[in-house]
């Protein structure tokens, strides 16, 4: 159905690639933003996690919560399977977003 909105899981690390974090979010491309520009205070601007490496879509928000808290349960090498998938070569996919 057109105009659902969409939900967004997505893993984001800093330039060295040693840190992971997981969010959800309705609207990735601000999201990543806001990310990239280190205005989110928190863990993500404290390790600058400003590289968007992996994200999945939901139209179901709770189906979207669920799985980040899967991902966040997971051990830092589970974290990377959905990566190496998603961005081989850790690739920013946030111009992906771009329409």
């Amino acid at each position: 159905m057109p105009g659902r909105r969409k939900y967004y899981v997505y893993i984001m690390t800093n330039k060295w690639n040693s840190v992971l974090y997981t969010g959800v979010t309705s609207d990735l491309g601000r999201r990543a933003e806001v990310h990239r520009s280190g205005s989110a205070e928190g863990f993500a601007s404290k390790y600058r996690a400003k590289k968007l490496v992996f994200f999945e879509t939901y139209e179901d928000p709770l189906a979207a919560i669920a799985r980040e808290k899967q991902i966040k349960a997971g051990s830092s090498l589970k974290k990377l399977e959905p990566i190496r998938g998603a961005s081989p070569g850790w690739r920013d996919l946030s111009g992906d977003l771009l329409p």
